[in-house]
């Protein structure tokens, strides 16, 4: 592949008690899409930051262009065509769209800023990305998604006498809708063709594998592969970054043929609906069944499974439970019957920050028993213990803030507190959105298990191989109605998925 265009060799950083990198390699070309990949934890964040100048390195050299560099901070290395835009957009959203292109490097004549130079130039800019913008708008008047593509704009018209090289994006998608990610993903073809190389960072491996063509694995601070994407399947791809062999994923795609038809119904919905919210639909939910549900963004699948919690009320047909007619008024009533709900916004709807791991793994348990019989503290202790090992929730003191667990762990915090209750329903609103790929892999694995085990699960997700693998059934939503339910046979691949999500039909 000739030079690179940037070289990191034996990188090593150590903070107080932790081994941050260790001798980490990495190596980038001009004009390509690069996937660093890793757990959270793995060192991607402090390789990033390593390059850019943020944290000096202890041990290693980087060169960029052939040359030896060392950056002092974020500023010397985006003067050198380094920028990175990372996950939470750096911008400030009261100012104009041109405002935010141009902060700290104004057009200035005479020590006054040129007004209409800036416009134009924040323009041209946009155009050569194929975005239609008011500069002149308020950021904020603009969707998170196009805030992101300002923040690239920005990242790579750093100055006019400066030549972007590399583009370090950091989880930019992981707000995005689909359509958002592909426009994303064009302009990066874009950059692409113009000889920008592109580091790029992501959970999501359906996008890595679409518009990425090397990927470079860390664990634990160190390099433990580099390789063409092309050149090593999803399931290789997890095993190198958790470090043990995921036959369980292997076996998954299976895991949705077959029949639950003649399994014990646990919950039905006759024409059950809300105004506004989703069509009325009929719906069937086995014992030991995962039925999944796909659809895009605003496409239904949150508040059809909130009608099944009670989360909100339905104004059409009905529920069952066990072949019994029940209503819901609100969720205490579906903890009576068994149901749990992880919704999918953990930070406002599922877990409580300011306290720790074993008050919030016990809440639901004690709002179901009611707050005037506090559960006993030994008890407690026990059940959280039980759970923490379980789930492999890390780290393992209960008494931690949960706030300051990794958004994985957070995530089986809040798992943990529905499976204390035993239910033999549970929704899942995307469990693993936003969280490394080994507790995304350990959650997926506890969703097969506890469905073998006969709990009952309604599963959604944005990432459809995900519902493919997981599923046994697959419910497809549009336009906030079901229109089709799918037995997850060998004819249902991603494609007709797809084209059913699409069609409507």
């Amino acid at each position: 592949m000739g030079t690179a265009l940037l070289s990191m060799s034996g990188i090593s950083k150590q903070f107080p008690g932790v081994k941050a990198l260790e001798g980490v390699d990495f190596r980038l070309y001009q004009g390509e899409i690069h996937a660093l990949m890793g757990e959270n934890g793995a060192g991607k964040s402090t390789l990033i930051k390593v390059l850019t100048g943020v944290y000096d390195i202890d041990e290693g050299e980087i060169t960029l262009e052939g040359r030896p560099v060392r950056f002092a901070g974020p500023q010397q290395a985006t003067e050198a065509g380094i920028s990175t835009v990372y996950q939470e957009v750096n911008l400030c959203a009261n100012l104009s769209v041109a405002e935010n292109i141009f902060i700290g490097r104004e057009p200035t004549k005479f020590g006054r800023i040129q007004w209409g130079v800036m416009r134009r130039r924040a323009t041209d800019l946009l155009q050569r990305m194929e975005l239609d913008l008011d500069v002149t708008a308020q950021l904020s008047t603009y969707s998170l998604a196009v805030q992101q593509l300002v923040a690239i704009a920005r990242a790579i018209d750093v100055d006019a006498k400066v030549n972007p090289k590399v583009l370090v994006l950091d989880e930019p998608t992981s707000s995005l809708d689909a359509g958002e990610v592909a426009q994303l993903f064009r302009i990066m073809r874009q950059l692409k063709a113009q000889g920008i190389a592109i580091v790029f960072v992501s959970h999501f491996l359906d996008q890595i594998y679409e518009i990425c063509d090397r990927m470079t694995i860390l664990r634990n601070g160190r390099l433990v592969g580099e390789h063409l994407v092309a050149d090593i399947s999803q399931v290789q791809l997890v095993s190198l970054m958790i470090g043990k062999e995921l036959a369980l994923l292997e076996r998954l795609e299976d895991a949705g043929k077959r029949s639950f038809d003649a399994a014990p119904a646990v919950a039905q919905a006759h024409d059950l609906g809300r105004t506004g919210a989703v069509a009325p639909f009929d719906l069937t939910i086995h014992q030991g069944e995962v039925v999944g549900l796909a659809g895009l963004l605003g496409s239904g699948r949150t508040e059809l499974a909130r009608l099944f919690f009670g989360a909100d009320k339905a104004d059409s047909g009905r529920l069952e439970i066990d072949g019994k007619p029940v209503t819901m008024h609100g969720p205490r009533a579906a903890m009576s019957h068994d149901i749990a709900y992880c919704s999918e916004n953990r930070k406002t709807e599922g877990l409580v920050e300011e306290l720790s791991v074993r008050e919030n793994i016990i809440l639901a348990m004690q709002a179901a028993r009611g707050w005037t019989r506090p559960l006993p503290r030994r008890r407690q202790d026990e059940l959280v213990q039980k759970y923490i090992d379980a789930l492999n929730i890390n780290p393992k003191d209960p008494e931690l803030p949960v706030r300051n667990l990794s958004g994985g762990n957070q995530q089986k915090v809040l798992l943990a507190r529905w499976l204390i209750t035993e239910p033999r329903l549970l929704i899942l609103d995307e469990p693993t959105r936003g969280i490394d790929i080994g507790a995304k892999a350990e959650i997926q694995r506890l969703v097969v298990e506890l469905s073998d085990g006969g709990m009952a699960v309604l599963f959604i997700s944005a990432e459809l191989e995900e519902v493919l693998r997981l599923s046994h059934r697959i419910g497809v939503l549009r336009d906030r109605r079901l229109v089709t339910s799918l037995d997850n046979t060998d004819a249902v691949d991603l494609d007709r998925l797809t084209e059913t999500i699409a069609s409507g039909t």
